[in-house]
């Protein structure tokens, strides 16, 4: 299952770009100068301790909080001068898989798919929609659970449908929060490799937000650790961990170790 962790070399301007990022809350920092550049049909995955400011990043890409100074640019837009409108259009472009799949519980699996995709693409009929969520749930193996309602569903099947419920509208940005959390580990090793294939066969790029590091090491192109507000290194996995550095190694054995 282990991939080749290597940087996408990409001639284009990256897909997201984060210059000298600052974010406080009153007197509590949290992020303190990151810098970071995602590319076209990269995965990278940011690992840091609970509060190392892991999820105030992501919030500040989609545009839900505000840098105190710098810059982040996705698909080219300075997320913080956009309007409501034009920020609800860039959204579009970027899929966002909850750490508790974040589905509709009245819902069956098929409504769940075909509401952001009713709600943002209003020239289809009942016939494309009908596809649309079919190939969606054949992409994530789960055709056959498409009446099904969420309760009826397990943990990892609730994270494939949440997946899929971000593919429907063909993201070029995939943002992934803690992916495997809570997953036994043959489940773990399902949504890897589901992360892979959404990478290979959507051309995604991706930021994977975990604490696991399995996970980073076979969906990662690289790998950014985040730690007192910075990233305190970032490259493969055998270059942040065959270290001396012992905060890195702290973080490995107590993934590997325990």
């Amino acid at each position: 299952m282990e991939r080749e962790n290597r940087h996408i070399v990409n001639d284009h301007a990256p897909v997201i770009s984060i210059s000298g990022l600052f974010k406080s809350f009153g007197e509590l920092p949290v992020l303190q100068g990151i810098d970071l550049n995602l590319y076209e049909g990269e995965n990278i995955a940011i690992l840091g301790k609970s509060g190392s400011g892991k999820s105030v990043l992501i919030k500040m890409i989609v545009g839900l909080l505000l840098p105190d100074k710098g810059l982040v640019t996705v698909l080219g837009q300075n997320v913080a001068a956009l309007n409501r409108k034009a920020l609800d259009r860039l959204r579009l472009h970027i899929g966002f898989s909850f750490q508790n799949s974040a589905l509709y519980d009245s819902m069956n699996v098929f409504q769940n798919l075909a509401f952001p995709l009713t709600m943002n693409v209003k020239h289809l009929n009942r016939l494309q929609v009908t596809r649309a969520v079919e190939e969606a749930l054949e992409a994530v193996g789960l055709r056959d659970k498409i009446r099904e309602m969420p309760s009826d569903l397990s943990g990892g099947q609730r994270k494939r449908i949440g997946i899929a419920r971000t593919l429907i509208l063909k993201p070029k940005i995939m943002l992934y929060d803690e992916p495997t959390s809570g997953l036994d580990p043959v489940t773990s090793a399902d949504i890897i490799e589901l992360i892979n294939l959404v990478q290979s066969q959507y051309h995604t790029s991706s930021l994977i937000i975990t604490h696991d590091l399995t996970c980073a090491k076979n969906t990662a192109n690289r790998i950014a650790m985040l730690s007192k507000g910075k990233f305190s290194k970032i490259g493969s996995f055998d270059e942040l961990f065959v270290t001396d550095d012992d905060q890195l190694k702290a973080f490995f054995n107590y993934n590997f170790l325990q």
